[in-house]
């Protein structure tokens, strides 16, 4: 049992870090941020001060990495038993050589070496799928359209473009229905009180580079914000 339970747990790990990125994908980062930040989270490795702000100032990303950290270490720990317990040289041999689906012909002492055996096999084959982009590109594309489907993550409209410290950075965010700013003019809408600067509108296929005060923001209006990236989330993503 230590072998299979070894090896579910690798696979759960690698669809687990997959979801992790989709869910991260879904808040705004960007594909190949999101598939770092997750695996970043799962296996603990941490990431630099700039990417931190990225989840500590984003209250559904701390959720997700959150989720991530807790399962990365439960799995670790238990990759680990169970490598530790395919090895020992103290199981009964009838235990040994059904976990490693041997005749019982096999001599005791080189149970471990074939449990040792199967596990570096079964960690190369499985490693060998989940980085062969066919494979991966239709699980990634399942599991996004179910997370979608359940509503588990709600997508958001908004990419973040640049990051500095502070949480300030240029995000460019999609005017959803419901918006505070929406069907007002830029100084109606009280972007600049929040300390926020337009620096650009893409409207169909058409960009406004630096709007005046009396361009009205209307449904489907992309802006090229400079400021807070909370602030500019809240207050062109959420309603009032």
């Amino acid at each position: 049992m230590s072998v299979m339970l070894f090896i579910i747990v690798l696979v759960a790990s690698f669809i687990i870090v997959r979801i992790g990125a989709i869910a991260f994908q879904l808040t705004g980062l960007e594909w190949s941020l999101a598939k770092f930040q997750s695996l970043s989270c799962f296996s603990g490795t941490g990431f630099t001060t700039k990417e931190a702000e990225l989840i500590t100032g984003h209250p559904q990303r701390r959720r997700i990495a959150t989720v991530l950290i807790v399962l990365g270490n439960a799995g670790l720990v238990t990759m680990v038993a169970t490598v530790a317990s395919a090895l020992s040289a103290q199981q009964a041999l009838w235990a040994k050589l059904s976990e490693s689906f041997l005749p019982i012909t096999v001599p005791a002492f080189l149970v471990p070496w074939v449990n040792l055996a199967l596990i570096v096999i079964a960690v190369y084959v499985i490693y060998r799928v989940f980085t062969n982009r066919g494979i991966v590109k239709k699980l990634t594309e399942a599991l996004r359209k179910r997370i979608v489907k359940r509503e588990i993550f709600k997508p958001v409209s908004f990419e973040e473009l640049v990051f500095v410290t502070g949480g300030y950075g240029v995000s460019k965010i999609e005017v959803c229905d419901g918006s505070g700013a929406l069907n007002k003019t830029l100084s109606e809408s009280g972007l600049r009180k929040s300390d926020i600067t337009v620096l650009a509108i893409t409207r169909a296929d058409t960009t406004l580079p630096n709007p005046t005060a009396d361009t009205k923001i209307i449904l489907g209006d992309e802006l090229i914000c400079f400021g807070k990236l909370e602030n500019i989330r809240n207050k062109v993503c959420s309603t009032t």
